[in-house]
């Protein structure tokens, strides 16, 4: 077997409990780049939260891409240009965020690495995610919106008690019509019904002529699930969600605990 190209979440997988790439890990991928392997980054953030680890892994070239928002965008990784996109449009946008309104749930939206919420009192989930992806922050009234706006994705987001709620109450058909994926306790993700981690990276595969026998993907939570069932090489981290270490090939240590080098080295770097 040849790998010739991985795709690496990052939150819970490349980067550790401190938001970090470790030396170990940031080794073992300058040795698998250099067996000229291409490596992805793929990540439910939007550009401007991943522009970071790709200059830090000298990923940041002409020649790479990178995947956002749960695979609603595919990046040049060099200058953040879209190559592909599966956008939500304002009406979504209206829809959704009254939708989270009568059921007493906060939500903002990501659209061009600017974060939107229409919530007076801004919830510190949308604060801290802001904080973490360094995206700025708009504080705007709906009806005071720009109407032409795409977005990348909306998050449904509060306590795990209130959210839990929140779900129950979203009508079935909004499941047909949309991606809606649970990537932690405190966030419910929606993007438009074709934009996932997996087909985001088969365009990328194709594009760079790579098919899927040759691809390892790395993840731990349910917004991998589409990228892991692509790659013939699936591994989940070993503080992936139960679901996720169950379907896939190999199991590697915890993100603190070097587990995507400790695949690396499995599957490449032998």
């Amino acid at each position: 077997m040849s790998i010739k190209l991985v795709a690496i979440d990052l939150d819970g997988t490349l980067l550790n409990s401190q938001h970090q790439i470790s030396p170990v890990v940031k080794e073992t991928i300058t040795q698998a780049k250099q067996k000229g392997v291409h490596i992805i980054l793929a990540s439910g953030r939007p550009f401007s939260g991943i522009s970071p680890y790709l200059r830090e892994l000298d990923l940041n070239t002409t020649d790479n891409y990178c995947i956002s928002n749960n695979g609603s965008v595919i990046h040049q990784a060099n200058d953040g240009s879209h190559l592909a996109e599966n956008l939500l449009d304002f009406a979504d946008f209206q829809y959704f965020e009254e939708l989270a309104r009568n059921v007493g749930v906060h939500m903002h939206a990501l659209a061009d690495n600017c974060m939107f919420t229409a919530n007076r009192h801004i919830s510190h989930y949308t604060v801290a995610d802001a904080y973490l992806t360094h995206t700025p922050l708009i504080y705007c009234p709906v009806n005071e919106m720009d109407s032409s706006l795409e977005f990348t994705k909306f998050m449904i987001i509060d306590h795990p008690e209130k959210l839990d709620i929140g779900i129950s109450y979203i009508p079935e058909n909004v499941f047909d019509n949309y991606a809606l994926t649970r990537t932690s306790p405190y966030f419910l993700e929606v993007s438009n019904k074709t934009a996932n981690k997996g087909t985001a990276l088969q365009c990328i595969c194709e594009k760079l002529g790579i098919t899927p026998d040759k691809v390892m993907s790395i993840g731990d939570q349910n917004n991998d699930i589409q990228m892991l069932q692509y790659a013939s090489v699936s591994v989940a981290m070993g503080n992936a969600l139960e679901p996720i270490r169950q379907m896939v090939k190999f199991v590697t240590t915890t993100n603190d605990e070097d587990g995507v080098a400790v695949a690396i080295n499995k599957f490449i770097n032998v």
